[in-house]
């Protein structure tokens, strides 16, 4: 896929995301919990690459905070679920890594993350672990979508197009 490709795939993505969060929001407290990005990040992951899948996760996190759908805690969650995601799917090329990294990097790393963001920046009292139920069942959920996803589309061949480098996964 060349850059051209790739740019007009992730502003897609972009809008999807942006879209679809005035729809799919959850708010759970002091955060708001958005399945849609999840599974955003792993169609990038292993669609785009690291860089693209990075890129979309910010964009989407500073427009939904824009637009007051999101809530500071998008960024680190969402953007380290895509560069691990990326990173797992292009070091071994397999889609459920890509979802295990999504998950791993959301809903542990990610809300590890947030804590500090929770009590130092925003003042708010909270606790480690509360975070972590929540961007564990959102990443969770979206990612695996994304992975149901991108399997049916592989076994009917319809990604080969877009990477050749699926057709043999």
């Amino acid at each position: 896929m060349n850059k051209t490709h790739k740019l007009t795939l992730t502003a897609m993505l972009i809008a999807i995301g942006t879209i679809s969060s005035n729809l799919v929001s959850i708010p759970m407290g002091f955060t708001k919990i958005f399945p849609v990005q999840h599974f955003l990040n792993v169609l990038s992951a292993v669609l785009l690459g690291p860089f693209y899948a990075v890129a979309q996760a910010l964009c989407v996190s500073l427009l939904r905070n824009l637009m007051g759908t999101g809530s500071v805690f998008a960024f680190p969650g969402s953007m380290v679920g895509a560069l691990l995601a990326s990173l797992l799917y292009l070091k071994t090329r397999k889609i459920y890594l890509a979802f295990i990294g999504e998950v791993i990097g959301t809903g542990i790393i990610g809300a590890v993350l947030c804590y500090p963001i929770a009590t130092l920046l925003l003042g708010k009292e909270a606790t480690l672990f509360s975070f972590i139920p929540l961007f564990i069942f959102s990443s969770f959920a979206g990612a695996l979508l994304g992975l149901v996803i991108l399997t049916i589309f592989l076994r009917k061949k319809v990604l080969i197009m877009a990477d050749q480098s699926l057709k043999t996964k």
